[in-house]
């Protein structure tokens, strides 16, 4: 609810009248642990049927969950400025663990062994496994108030959120302590927006097109075009950060992906940049798209594909 509300303010802004529509998705509803063989769509598919349905004109959808493979019947109209794509190491209330004295720029720093850790992410997963082997990670669903209300329940010592969805909800309070990129990257698109309509509905189009942020844009097509490479859908442990670089030289997208066993055991990753054109909107996206390309077929060259199928056969 609160990215529809951001997203009408910002049309307001722009002079458009807008309606806010709420609709309930199979992922608000099923608990379940995420295993792969059904969650393709599982956030998104009933918001796309109500631009099907024309309930809607425009769905509001977190990017990261949106699947990659491409449907005619849609456009990703747009890309707002995208929010922190970091991880963060939520603790409960009142939290003894935060009391110690600590050096270590780690979140995890904080945990003694075995800690029991929440995260419904097998990405996640793997890389606080490689982390800290030691610590018990469990799975856990539900909305951040459902997590939060489980974790000051004592049924975990910390559970790891998305930073975006903190500072969205406005819980800047709840003790937390961030991962560095260098220790835990983000899931595709994680932090960023992805704006729908339908394909024949060129007035929405252009109503939404004055939100896109290019560099949003860029940035999630290179990190979705490595999950699309690898066919990795919700299950594997695929991470990926892009972001426009800078210098005297000129204006490069650089990328950096990985692709796990969900023990954390084996890890496979590649990084490569690619300089773009600062003025041509369109070279820009088949520039990220290459990237992306290239990045991926290194990492299954570097045999991907077989320790992501491995992860699927292990659920």
């Amino acid at each position: 609810m609160w990215q529809a509300e951001h997203v009408a303010e910002s049309l307001k802004k722009h002079g458009f009248q807008t309606e806010i529509v709420p609709l309930v998705s199979k992922g608000d509803t099923d608990m379940r642990p995420i295993d792969g063989t059904r969650q393709v769509g599982l956030f998104t598919k009933r918001i796309q049927q109500a631009l099907v349905d024309d309930e809607a004109d425009v769905a509001v959808h977190s990017l990261k969950d949106l699947p990659t493979e491409p449907d005619s019947r849609f456009v990703l109209a747009a890309v707002p400025p995208r929010e922190s794509v970091l991880d963060a190491l939520v603790f409960a209330d009142n939290s003894p663990l935060l009391e110690t004295q600590t050096d270590s720029d780690s979140p995890l720093a904080y945990l003694p062994q075995g800690a029991k850790v929440g995260t419904g992410s097998t990405r996640r997963l793997a890389q606080l496994k490689q982390l800290r082997p030691d610590l018990e990670v469990l799975p856990i669903r539900g909305n951040v108030q459902t997590r939060l209300a489980k974790l000051n329940a004592g049924e975990f010592d910390a559970i790891v959120l998305a930073h975006a969805g903190i500072l969205r909800l406005e819980m800047t309070d709840l003790p937390h302590r961030l991962f560095p990129l260098d220790e835990m990257i983000p899931a595709p698109g994680q932090g960023a927006l992805g704006i729908e309509v339908r394909s024949d509905n060129a007035e929405a189009m252009h109503a939404i097109a004055s939100l896109n942020d290019a560099a949003a844009r860029l940035a999630a097509t290179a990190e979705r075009k490595v999950l699309s490479e690898l066919h990795g859908g919700c299950l594997a442990p695929i991470a990926c950060h892009a972001k426009l670089e800078t210098s005297d030289q000129g204006t490069e997208l650089c990328l950096r992906a990985i692709v796990m066993s969900a023990d954390g055991k084996r890890r496979l990753q590649e990084d490569a940049c690619v300089a773009v054109e600062p003025n041509d909107a369109d070279s820009q996206v088949v520039e990220a798209h290459e990237l992306g390309a290239l990045v991926a077929k290194r990492l299954r060259d570097k045999g991907a594909d077989k320790l992501i199928s491995t992860v699927r056969d292990d659920h």
